[in-house]
């Protein structure tokens, strides 16, 4: 039975996009293909490879009408770029929900699934959203320079990002950051956590995982609250210290240092993909029709999450 909130996020979306798993899930892997295929590794020690996926990015959004904001900075002297669009909110235009993943690769990568995955979903949301008719502000952000040498330190894209942010006031209510959302798995064993946390979870990597830090612990029930609403698709959640394994390693971080709430949507990474950071990360590993169906599951979540009139 659909609940009133989902059935009102399926006609905010479309009915004939939201339902249309088969032709988003092409659409996906179209995007991997583009970014980890064609384009492979991208990084500043490939800085031709990083600003051709940046033009990707770009040119996907504008032909759906949107307006690419960029900001733009330089690493290793190199030009580097994040990419924004906004959607417009309503009554509640100031309070942002920001959704962004990186599009780097590690060196030696051509991240499909580290990050091409997460920047396909976000592309797809920039469509899926786009006369959603919004009360909250929803701002989509493809994050330049995550990945080594950049991550914790310096010129991460999404810290430049985070700190300009906080020197504007942004009222950022919730960052949520998609990071590897393609390997899913039936097989007993196939899911691995960090130590003690196998005792209170399944041990089948066929679930999305929502992750935050404990200050985040209030977001992150209502992000995961939204999503099991707006879809059937298997979903665990974790609030742990930042010094968890993996708890803090995606753009969330950056938000945390300046004191935002912010989340991590993911498939687990290392702990179920045996391709993270490796020559091995291909469009061909990613489970598109699984990855389709988590997709989805956020754009109606998103949607609920924008229009809630309680508090976020």
């Amino acid at each position: 039975m659909r609940t009133p909130a989902l059935a009102l996020s399926m006609l905010l979306l479309g009915g004939a996009q939201a339902g249309a798993a088969e032709p988003l899930a092409a659409r996906l892997h179209a995007h991997v293909a583009r970014l980890a295929g064609e384009i492979g590794e991208r990084n500043v020690w490939r800085p031709g490879a990083l600003h051709a996926a940046a033009d990707y990015i770009r040119g996907e959004w504008r032909r759906q009408g949107h307006i690419v904001t960029e900001q733009r900075y330089s690493a290793y002297e190199v030009a580097s770029d994040n990419l924004e669009i906004a959607l417009a909110g309503a009554a509640a235009a100031s309070e942002i929900i920001l959704v962004g993943a990186h599009y780097d690769s590690v060196g030696g990568s051509p991240g499909a699934n580290d990050n091409a995955s997460g920047v396909a979903a976000l592309l797809e949301l920039g469509r899926m959203l786009k006369d959603a008719g919004l009360r909250r502000t929803v701002r989509l952000v493809a994050f330049v320079n995550e990945e080594p040498p950049f991550f914790y330190w310096g010129e991460m894209g999404s810290a430049v990002y985070a700190k300009a942010a906080r020197r504007r006031g942004d009222d950022i209510r919730m960052m949520m950051s998609l990071e590897m959302l393609g390997a899913y798995g039936e097989l007993p064993g196939s899911q691995r956590y960090p130590p003690f946390l196998r005792w209170f979870y399944p041990d089948r990597a066929n679930f999305i995982a929502f992750v935050s830090n404990l200050g985040s612990r209030r977001v992150l029930r209502r992000a995961v609250a939204a999503f099991r609403a707006a879809s059937a698709f298997p979903a665990e959640s974790l609030a742990a210290p930042s010094l968890v394994p993996g708890v803090s390693w995606s753009d969330q971080l950056s938000f945390w240092r300046e004191g935002y709430a912010a989340i991590m949507v993911t498939d687990t990474a290392f702990y179920r993909y045996p391709h993270y950071h490796s020559a091995q990360d291909t469009p061909e590993k990613i489970d598109y029709a699984r990855m389709a169906q988590v997709v989805e599951g956020l754009a109606r979540a998103i949607v609920l999450l924008a229009n809630d009139a309680e508090e976020l």
